[in-house]
């Protein structure tokens, strides 16, 4: 029996398994790297152990140190969540020689399914459809998928649609697959535009059951990684939908499966499907799958470790649950990660905290947590169930647009755009879905601005209140002006009077003021009255209301002119490490031409040329840390 588990992961995951732990009576043992020494997950367990460093290479990749740190603090047991080493057969087995419990696959299931080359092989003979590696893709083949055979996530995976951009593009995947999962083989397959992204919830025992807990889609993805999720997948016919369990099952028993695992096929727009892949651990998104069966599955994990036999078969799903992954990073800017502090999170409507049927956060972060290039920039899911999908879908983009997010850009408007988008709801989903709305789902946002800056002057008017209101005079004079910049760098003036006769807005002629206080301000317009949440850290200002959250960065009267730059100057977008340049000072370029990478997050991201003309300044070399600001190049536009 399992009395101590240690997990050898961060941040959600860590947290979400420690919450069945306490409800077993397990104790809980946590690592953590250097930044992530006061993390939530830290402070929740029973004890932690530090991993000396900040990248993962050095931390929770060092199977050797968490087996470790297993020992030295009394785990029996070790789970190890998703991603970092949770499909590791050498670290599954390092911990059973260790004499701990691992809670996963049997070490040789894992090693079966570690490369997905070998994986297609393995699946081919035991009669589930694949899509097969393409040794040498011809035109015909297009377009062209390249993937990591040795990790997931979307890392070292691309595009590609013409022969020409091959080369470059798999050498690209293989160095950040080298970098994701130490290992840089690629490879190639048919790329279905219009697929689907649709997987199985398995469970296993050692004694011969295996589960199929129903399937999920997950075509909605960027990056080829997934934002949104659900259970059921919807729109499958019966008999497709009992295929795609038998593959699944029939995948598991093909490779002596036991514990949690998930079968990953694509689903063409004909009814045919193809296995992808099988993760032999959580998956990220099995939230949902709990939704709608009122399963735990990580308590379910545990059991099969300890040696339990399962039931006859799972309870039947019941209603629809949609999971909506939160991150920091900004859609307009191709989804770009965003890094900095995450001054406050807080979901404002009434949550379920576990496995109920409501509205549920698994987050790893809280108020104050720093967003930092070391790791994903996942902040938050959110999961909602209802009883019919349109319910679900419904109450998910309300909670997502009541959540009061303060801090580094997010996809939150985009997700709740892509919920209520008619093609969303109609269920015509696929994994081009993102990208086919692109324009949707990433414009302005279309607040009122101009109104989320009136209450953000009005508030910190009444911050700095004296006996009489600020701004208010006796005699007609100056109006007061405030000024600010928005997220989409335009800039916002405010002007008002406060008089004897109430609030003179210049911009808002009509507006009355009701209220105004630090963190609250109401204004009415005719009839309708609306109330603003305001908080500011420094110079950044957040107003929320129920239809979501204004960023505003209050602009001093006196800007700084040394903070003026070169307008052809290239700033590090993020923290990160360049890994290799592809211009040279004096290079002629074209705008949006790739002139060096940058690795954060565990991506790796492209700094372009803003425009067509010369490449004069090329500060960045490979291997240099950069901080976010950093000038990295300077490109001098071509004259007409």
């Amino acid at each position: 029996m399992i009395t101590n588990l240690l997990v050898a992961n961060r941040g959600e995951i860590a947290r979400r398994v420690f919450r069945t732990c306490r409800d077993l009576g397990i104790a809980t043992t946590a690592v953590h790297s250097d930044p992530d020494a006061d993390a939530p997950h830290v402070r929740e367990a029973d004890a932690a152990v530090r991993l000396p460093g900040a990248a993962p290479a050095d931390t929770y990749l060092r199977g050797d140190l968490i087996v470790q740190a297993a020992l030295e603090a009394g785990a029996d047991a070790v789970h190890p969540g998703y991603g970092f080493l949770s499909e590791s057969a050498e670290f599954a087995q390092a911990v059973l020689d260790a004499g701990l419990t691992w809670v996963g696959p049997p070490p040789a299931a894992i090693a079966a399914m570690g490369s997905k080359t070998a994986a297609k092989q393995l699946m081919a003979e035991a009669g589930v459809p694949v899509l097969g590696a393409l040794a040498a893709p011809t035109e015909a083949d297009l377009p062209l998928l390249v993937k990591a055979a040795a990790g997931g996530g979307g890392r070292g995976m691309r595009v590609v649609r013409t022969l020409a951009d091959l080369p470059a593009e798999l050498e690209a995947a293989s160095a950040e697959a080298a970098k994701a999962f130490g290992s840089d083989e690629v490879f190639c397959e048919r790329y279905l535009p219009a697929g689907r992204h649709v997987e199985v919830q398995l469970l296993a025992d050692a004694h011969g059951t295996v589960w199929a807990v129903g399937d999920r889609d997950c075509s909605l993805q960027r990056r080829h990684q997934k934002v949104i999720e659900e259970a059921p997948a919807p729109g499958i016919p019966d008999d497709v939908r009992a295929a795609l369990h038998a593959a699944a099952v029939t995948a598991a028993r093909a490779i002596g499966y036991a514990g949690a695992g998930t079968a990953e096929f694509l689903l063409a727009e004909d009814g045919r499907f193809f296995f992808l892949e099988m993760n032999t651990r959580l998956q990220v998104e099995h939230p949902v799958t709990e939704a709608v069966t009122g399963l735990d599955l990580v308590a379910l994990q545990l059991a099969v470790a300890e040696g339990e036999k399962l039931p006859g078969s799972p309870p039947p799903a019941t209603g629809c649950a949609i999971e909506a992954r939160l991150y920091a990073e900004d859609p307009a800017k191709d989804w770009q990660p965003a890094t900095g502090t995450l001054h406050h999170i807080e979901l404002t409507v009434p949550y379920e905290a576990f496995t109920g049927r409501g509205i549920r956060l698994d987050s790893g972060v809280e108020d104050g947590s720093a967003v930092t290039p070391h790791y994903d920039a996942m902040l938050a899911k959110v999961i909602a169930w209802a009883p019919s999908r349109p319910a679900a879908a419904r109450r998910l983009a309300d909670a997502l647009a009541r959540v009061r997010l303060h801090g580094p850009a997010t996809n939150r408007e985009s997700l709740v755009r892509a919920l209520r988008h008619p093609a969303f709801l109609a269920g015509r989903l696929h994994t081009g879905f993102l990208a086919e709305h692109a324009a949707e789902l990433t414009a302005p946002d279309g607040k009122d601005t101009a109104r989320a800056a009136l209450a953000a002057a009005l508030a910190d008017a009444a911050a700095r209140r004296t006996p009489l209101p600020s701004g208010w005079r006796n005699l007609p004079s100056q109006p007061q002006v405030k000024r600010y910049r928005a997220a989409d760098g335009g800039e916002l003036e405010v002007r008002y009077r406060l008089t004897r006769d109430g609030l003179r807005a210049d911009d808002h002629p009509e507006t009355v003021l009701v209220e105004a206080a630090a963190d609250r301000v109401a204004l009415r317009e005719g009839t309708v009255r609306r109330t603003y949440r305001i908080a500011r850290y420094g110079d950044e200002v957040y107003v929320d209301t129920p239809g979501g959250t204004t960023a505003l960065i209050a602009v001093p009267r006196f800007p700084d002119p040394a903070a003026q730059t070169d307008p052809g100057a290239l700033l590090a977008p993020m923290p990160g490490t360049v890994t290799r340049t592809t211009a040279a000072v004096g290079d002629t370029v074209t705008a949006g031409q790739p002139l060096l990478f940058l690795e954060a997050m565990k991506m790796e991201h492209r700094v372009t040329a803003p425009a067509d003309g010369t490449l004069v300044e090329l500060r960045a070399t490979p291997g240099q840390q950069v901080e976010l600001g950093t000038l990295l190049a300077v490109v001098h536009p071509a004259t007409a």
